[in-house]
């Protein structure tokens, strides 16, 4: 159709006479083809007015050569339009099937998010588990926040997903995947951590203070307890910041727990003749006012061992044995350090007797 359209415009629209009809002019000059040469090839003839006569009609080269180069032109651009509204409102295969691989992978994308906040939501719970149970059974410092990549709060709204391009959805999963990846990490430096304690679980039982550092049976020398006390040498209230524990003078005081030496004297602090012991795992002990120091500098002590012997050496009023427990340089109550010793009614009682107000002896 296309053809015929632009024949019919670059053609002159002369009539051909019919085929096998014989015209003359008044002098037998010219002729049309014979029926025979009309299927070899047509030729054309127009009237000339000026002369009267038909005469062959003849088309420049030239003329040839535009008319061809016009027709493959318009047949090329007029391709070109139809491609160019049929892709635009219809669109090629390709485009359609890239259309629903589009379509089928931000579903699947959206199954992926799904499953990363599930998994996110289980990380929380163990991380929770990890801080507030496991780390704190053994006595370790809880992971801050900020060291667990917290990156997954900033996750992207399924809203938005569907605005975004191809490489911005490949790099929102990239980091996703990567931020859950740092989590693992730091999770599982955690439980080998607490893997490690699990395996010096004895160890640190064996360094942590558990028993009474003078033999205290009836819990009858028990004489000040951990608080405000009156001091016996001022008579004004100060922070008594251990336990005070009578007994006559040369009776044994034995380490509460394993660990080594490192306080062996008197160095003019008010507690005379005293031992210092760091047992690790961020705990030390204090024994004051002994008359004769039995422990060395360096010296490693188990628990029940001796390491001195009860005196009234340094700031003291009497024979007696003052003891302080320090976890991480804070000094803390002793009295929660004698489950080795202790029923829980001796606990009660031992208790009551520690939070007497009363004098204390140093």
């Amino acid at each position: 159709m296309i053809f015929a359209v632009y024949r019919s415009i670059f053609v002159f629209p002369r009539k051909l006479l019919r085929a096998g009809a014989k015209v003359k002019d008044s002098c037998r000059i010219c002729t049309l083809e014979t029926p025979k040469a009309l299927h070899m090839k047509k030729i054309k003839y127009y009237y000339n007015t000026n002369t009267l006569r038909y005469e062959k009609l003849e088309t420049p080269f030239r003329v040839k050569l535009l008319r061809i180069f016009g027709f493959i032109a318009a047949a090329f651009v007029t391709a070109a339009l139809i491609s160019l509204l049929a892709f635009r409102f219809i669109g090629s295969p390709n485009e359609r099937l890239l259309r629903s691989e589009n379509a089928r992978l931000r579903d699947h994308y959206k199954e992926l998010l799904d499953q990363l906040k599930a998994i996110q939501l289980e990380m929380k719970e163990v991380e929770g588990r990890d801080n507030n149970v496991y780390r704190a059974i053994f006595e370790a410092t809880p992971i801050p926040d900020s060291a667990r990549a917290k990156d997954l709060e900033k996750q992207i709204e399924i809203a938005s997903v569907e605005s975004m391009k191809d490489n911005e959805l490949v790099s929102s999963i990239g980091a996703l995947l990567n931020s859950l990846s740092n989590e693992v990490k730091v999770q599982k430096a955690s439980f080998n951590e607490i893997d490690g304690l699990l395996k010096n679980k004895e160890q640190l039982l064996s360094h942590t203070p558990a028993i009474q550092p003078v033999s205290n049976k009836d819990l009858n020398r028990t004489a000040s307890g951990f608080g405000y006390r009156i001091d016996p040498i001022y008579k004004t209230v100060k922070f008594h910041a251990g336990l005070d524990f009578t007994a006559p003078q040369g009776t044994p005081i034995y380490a509460t727990a394993d660990g080594i030496i490192t306080t062996a004297g008197n160095t003019g602090d008010g507690y005379g003749n005293h031992v210092v012991i760091n047992h690790g795992y961020g705990y030390e002990t204090l024994y004051g006012h002994m008359v004769r120091v039995k422990a060395r500098d360096g010296q490693q002590v188990k628990r029940g061992e001796v390491i001195g012997w009860v005196g009234s050496t340094g700031k003291s009023t009497g024979p007696h044995c003052h003891y302080e427990v320090h976890k991480n340089g804070q000094k803390i109550d002793p009295i929660y350090f004698f489950y080795n010793d202790l029923t829980p009614e001796q606990f009660d009682l031992l208790l009551k007797k520690a939070a007497a107000s009363n004098q204390s002896f140093d």
